[in-house]
Order: structure tokens, then C-alpha cells, then sequence
């Protein structure tokens, strides 16, 4: 069955309530000759006369009547609830659901957020501490976070943070007793701190870099974790190597309570993006959010 034109409908309930065809047309931004072809149009596939018409007034038949009672109601629900986005777009509210990893949440997201919900206080966040690649959509989150290259093709990707490096560091205590590593392959000869990866359950191979020569190298030890806070804690009380990004290691090396080695093989790589599916209709809230992460906007 053929939808209806509700734009005949409006038009039809304009001049019932104006009473008057010089009066709607100027409500609704159109000619008194098209409204009178619109109003013609619907009485003639109703098959019936909605409006008595004389010289000097126009009013409802019983029909006419009937249908204002049945839909003219509808159409003021329907402009409340377009004023009620008008003002949603203008006072965002909501919750804005984000998958990420601890660090990133504390260095990136809460200093860049926490200005944007003074600022709006009807926002909120919900962070979801996970580690693992959360499929955002079906378990219905707004956006997540990673490294840039690991995010797929079909989704939209922010890069809220610089450039990183990978890290290799271990505690001066731990230097003392063993040689700083040369090159990735020394690092066969040291006690590392592994890492099981979440998605494929397997452990973490280290990868390295230099001048285009790239050296995979599968590191032994007597601790192995499935997060980052760990294994720091596990190089700063000198039981191991630690290879992790450089973000989440800093103030312990600017502080020299760890020791960065094989620096020149770990190159660049891209940092942390917020990522959200490209075929989604960002709410006002969300769009704040994504402006006050993106690279290049400080926190306030």
C-alpha cells in the first residue's frame, strides 16, 4: 500500500485551524494556489470534503472535523519532539559509552573530558577498562580506543594522542647484575616479563626495527601478566625486562627509576585514535567528546 503525503495532512490542518487559506499559506511558506491543489488533491483521494468554503470563511465539515481530532494532536507532538532535538543539540545529554585501556584513560581521556562535563553537565562517560579488541558495536559502545594500526578499515579513526615508541626498560638494579642488551637477539639471554595477548591467547613476540631491517624475537621469563600496570611493577622491582609503549613508562624513566635500552630499534608508530563506526549518527554529546579528544585540542 502507497504511503500517504503527510505534507497534504499539514497542509490540511493549517487552514483548519487558521480558518482562513491566506493565513495557512503564510504558516506554511507556500502559495494560496498550490495549498488549494494540495487541499483538493487529499478531499479527492478520500473521496470526501474536508472544508466548507465561502467567501468569507473556511471551516471543517464533520469529516474535516473528525480528521483534525484524529491527527492535528499528532503533528504537535511531532514539533515538540523536533524542539525538544533543537534543544538536545544545544544542552547535550546522555551517556557516552568508551571501551579503552587504563593508562590512556588517565593520560588522555579524563584530562581532556573532565573540562567538557563542567561544561555540560547533563554529559556523562562510561569507561570501560578492557584490554582486549571490544567488537564496539555489538556490545553497544559509542567508541573505543587503540593504537592507530590496528584499527579496521570500516571504521572512523581520531588520532587523540602523538606519535609513540615502543619501549624496553628494566630497573638500574637489574642492570647492575646483567649487561644492557646490544641488540634484540641479546635480550634471548635475559629473564623478560611477557605479556598474553588477549584476542589470540598466545604470547607476545617483540618486535623491532632499524634502518629497515626488522628482528622478531621471542623473549623467556619467569612472569607473564595479560595487562600493562603489572608489568611495571614487575620492572621496577628489577625482575625483568619490560617491553612496553613509551606512554606508559615515562615517568619512571624521566625519573631514573628504569633504564630505556635498544631505543635506535624501536621506531615510531601511530598513537592512540578514538575509533567509532562510520555508518553511526553522532549524538551532540558524542560530537563534543570527539572534538575535545581530538590531537591538537590541550585540555582546558
Amino acid at each position: 500500500m502507497p504511503r500517504r503525503n503527510l505534507n497534504d495532512l499539514l497542509a490540511f490542518v493549517t487552514v483548519a485551524r487558521e480558518a482562513s487559506f491566506t493565513k495557512a499559506a503564510g504558516t506554511l511558506g507556500v502559495t494560496q494556489s498550490a495549498l488549494s491543489q494540495a487541499i483538493r488533491g487529499l478531499e479527492e483521494r478520500l473521496q470526501i470534503r474536508l472544508l466548507t468554503r465561502t467567501t468569507r470563511s473556511v471551516a471543517p465539515t464533520s469529516a474535516g472535523e473528525r480528521l483534525m481530532n484524529a491527527i492535528g494532536h499528532r503533528f504537535d507532538e511531532i514539533e515538540a519532539e523536533l524542539d525538544a532535538l533543537t534543544d538536545l543539540r544545544e544542552k547535550p545529554a546522555g551517556t557516552v559509552r568508551i571501551t579503552c585501556g587504563d593508562n590512556v584513560m588517565h593520560t588522555v581521556l579524563l584530562p581532556k573530558l573532565m573540562p567538557l562535563l563542567r561544561t555540560y553537565p547533563d554529559i556523562k562517560l562510561e569507561f570501560d577498562m578492557n584490554y582486549g579488541f571490544r567488537d564496539i558495536v555489538a556490545d553497544r559502545f559509542d567508541a573505543g580506543v587503540r593504537m592507530g594500526n590496528t584499527i579496521d578499515n570500516d571504521m572512523i579513526a581520531v588520532p587523540i594522542g602523538p606519535p609513540l615508541q615502543m619501549a624496553v626498560v628494566a630497573s638500574p638494579a637489574y642492570f647492575s647484575a646483567h649487561p644492557a642488551p646490544k641488540t634484540p637477539a641479546d635480550l634471548t639471554q635475559h629473564q623478560c616479563i611477557n605479556q598474553r595477548m588477549p584476542t589470540s591467547g598466545g604470547l607476545y613476540v617483540w618486535d623491532f626495527e632499524k634502518r629497515g631491517r626488522k628482528v622478531n624475537v621471542r623473549v623467556d621469563g619467569p612472569l607473564i601478566f595479560n595487562t600493562a600496570p603489572p608489568q611495571v611493577d614487575a620492572a621496577l622491582a628489577g625482575l625483568g625486562i619490560s617491553l612496553l609503549p613509551e606512554d606508559e613508562l615515562m615517568p619512571h624513566i624521566a625519573s631514573g627509576r628504569l633504564v630505556r635500552v635498544l631505543q635506535d630499534w624501536c621506531p615510531k608508530f601511530a598513537g592512540y585514535h578514538l575509533y567509532y563506526p562510520s555508518r553511526r549518527q553522532p549524538s551532540p554529546a558524542f560530537s563534543l567528546v570527539v572534538e575535545a579528544l581530538r590531537l591538537g585540542r590541550p585540555a582546558r
